[in-house]
């Protein structure tokens, strides 16, 4: 497997209640994950915790055979190849898009960081739009942004908190396909967090189903939803 998670559990300092017990999955590469359940339910917690802005309080995670954290491990978050997604893009307003997605470019130099820059703006079809700013996007478009921005540094897994709330309803439909597109074109191994069923029917290859902490259920989304 890709990713093992074994028994993560995980509480904030301040709560008296745990926020995940006892949580595992598996992924193979290049696979598609859905987290699905309502708000508080510790979906995004899952994200922080596999990105590393978290610590888990027991468990383990482990990525492409390398340990991220155990007992006796922790790997900073810049050192474990993940990218990420966040629920509100956080983009850099005061950069346009191509700095933007230039940001997390290292130890590159800067013919190839141009390079780069340029094979993210073809991937979300934004070519035309690298010297606007972020207030002069559209959602959708902030959204390809922020995922040409999360894919510039080449990561292995990409994790998307909430990838569609916030987006028109109208317009939901077609940035699930556009989405849908880039992960498959990269192949990257990928989990989404969502609320919304039809999110998880349109991208995910897998599902499961988090309550209170818990995961009830797993499976393919035809298993889950008998489509």
């Amino acid at each position: 497997m890709f990713i093992e998670i074994s028994n993560l559990t995980f509480k904030y300092r301040n709560s008296k209640i745990e926020t995940l017990k006892d949580i595992s999955l598996s992924m193979q590469k290049g696979e598609i994950l859905s987290i699905l359940g309502e708000s508080g339910g510790g979906k995004s917690t899952v994200l922080r915790l596999i990105a590393g802005l978290e610590t888990p309080v027991s468990g383990s995670i482990t990525i492409d055979n390398k340990i991220m954290f155990d007992s006796n491990t922790f790997i900073v978050p810049e050192k474990r190849g993940i990218g990420m997604v966040f629920q509100d893009y956080a983009l850099f307003p005061h950069m346009t898009v191509d700095e933007n997605i230039k940001f997390g470019l290292k130890n590159l130099t800067k013919k190839e960081k141009e390079n780069r820059v340029q094979e993210m703006l073809e991937l979300v079809n934004l070519q035309d739009f690298s010297k606007r700013y972020p207030h002069e996007l559209s959602g959708g478009q902030q959204q390809r942004v922020a995922i040409a921005r999360a894919l510039a540094p080449k990561p292995s897994v990409l994790l998307l908190d909430e990838p569609f709330s916030n987006l028109d309803a109208h317009l939901k439909s077609k940035i699930r396909e556009e989405l849908k597109a880039i992960l498959n074109q990269t192949g990257i191994t990928s989990i989404f967090v969502t609320h919304d069923r039809e999110d998880v029917k349109s991208i995910a290859d897998k599902v499961v189903i988090l309550k209170e902490g818990v995961i009830v259920e797993s499976g393919t989304p035809k298993e889950i939803f008998n489509l």
